[in-house]
């Protein structure tokens, strides 16, 4: 206070576990008194010297501790269920809301995950429902109120066709969960979701392609697959409502730099199901062209380390598809890179002959840019990198006796 920083007046010290317990059950009960939004009760022990003597695991103090609140809760009206077609063609059915303030946020839509949890919940269009965001994070319908349901709400119904392009959905496995659209190239909704992930930071790093310009490109009919954004030239872009010159000069520069990337941002760009980034600089390694990679068995894919039976079948699928050969050879002729000059060695740095394992969000950088960093320093377990909220690796970590490092010091490392 004295420095002038702003303390909040509800601070309160108290003695027994009882008066913790206490005093977190009435902000829950008062969360909305005061004017900003709060999600719990941060618990301190309140002397120095016992803070030191308690200490720290790799991630957190063990003298202080955050009480979360239930997620908070607010019923509303579901107007309407539709699906949504993804990249990969899985369906997945979502709520139209009335919008309802929840969670310091205004909610209009919310998942329903697949056909079997809007049979579960069994919510209805016309439903009253009671809406949470999971997490404080993920808007979700919980489940109707059924004594404020009208007579005329009727079970809903999974479509039989896609509703993107009227193909009709199929399950791989019967007993799997979710419908698929099986119309790979002629879907727009796939095709755009498609793009959207080839141009991204994560593949073939297309920085200025952004969503919406990915919808126009598609809706007019310039770009039916990631392929032909290569064939887009300036006149065509000058067409489009807010492109410039600089924006222009932008995206087309941005184009042909993704021409050179590693192949294994090609790997993961191709959308070949369970070929994700490590994945992808594996395969890259084994088969540094694509060419070596589309020739191989499933029995050569197979022997790779760290590929299993089900990822070696899914690559080799893929590349025994007409429709992927021809996307290839449109790739190729556009000059895309096909082949690591030599299989890409790990770059010497700090991090050389480590491997590392990024678990629970980092507060100074993304996962996937940690990952990136740990990369360009030279990493290939050696140790478990942990931010906030680690998962199950963390776990397995310490009951194999792998080191665990906070934050800190993996920038600490990163640095030499």
């Amino acid at each position: 206070k004295s420095a002038g920083l702003p303390v909040d007046p509800n601070i309160r010290r108290v003695g027994t576990l009882e008066e913790v317990f206490a005093f977190c059950e009435e902000w829950q009960r008062h969360r909305h008194s005061i004017d900003y939004e709060i999600d719990g009760v941060v618990v301190k022990v309140d002397q120095i010297a016992l803070q030191e003597e308690l200490g720290a695991t790799s991630h957190a103090p063990r003298w202080a501790i955050a009480y979360k609140f239930p997620p908070e809760e607010r019923t509303t009206l579901l107007r309407k269920i539709d699906v949504h077609t993804g990249r990969t063609g899985i369906v997945t059915p979502f709520a139209f809301l009335e919008p309802v303030f929840v969670g310091g946020v205004t909610v209009t839509t919310a998942t329903l995950h697949n056909q079997e949890e809007v049979k579960r919940k069994d919510v209805r269009e016309k439903d009253t429902v009671i809406v949470r965001r999971a997490g404080d994070v993920i808007p979700e319908v919980v489940g109707p109120v059924l004594s404020k349901r009208p007579p005329s709400a009727r079970p809903w119904r999974f479509p039989k066709k896609c509703n993107s392009c009227g193909t009709p959905l199929v399950k791989l496995k019967a007993e799997e969960a979710y419908w698929r659209c099986p119309n790979k190239r002629g879907c727009p909704s796939q095709n755009i979701e498609w793009l959207s992930a080839f141009a991204s930071r994560g593949a073939m790093d297309i920085e200025t392609l952004g969503y919406k310009t990915g919808i126009l490109l598609i809706d007019l009919g310039w770009v039916k697959d990631p392929g032909d954004i290569y064939s887009i030239t300036p006149e065509k872009l000058a067409q489009l409502p807010g492109f410039k010159q600089k924006k222009i000069d932008n995206l087309m520069n941005a184009i042909q730099a993704s021409k050179d990337r590693p192949i294994w941002r090609l790997l993961v760009a191709l959308n070949i199901r369970h070929v994700g980034s490590h994945v992808a600089q594996v395969l890259a390694r084994a088969f540094p062209s694509i060419d070596q990679l589309a020739k191989a068995s499933v029995e050569e894919i197979n022997a790779v380390e760290e590929i299993g039976p089900e990822i070696a079948q899914s690559v080799h699928d893929w590349f025994h598809d007409r429709e992927n050969l021809k996307l290839i050879a449109k790739l190729r002729k556009a000059g895309v890179r096909m082949e690591d000059e030599e299989p890409e060695e790990i770059p010497e740095g700090p991090l050389s002959r480590t491997t590392i394992v990024i678990t629970g969000g980092l507060g100074s950088m993304s996962r996937s840019e940690a990952e990136f960093a740990a990369q360009d320093a030279g990493a290939r377990i050696a140790f478990v990198a942990v931010g906030e909220n680690p998962g199950s690796k963390h776990d397995r970590a310490l009951q194999l006796g792998v080191e665990t490092i906070d934050e800190e010091e993996f920038l600490r490392r990163l640095k030499g």
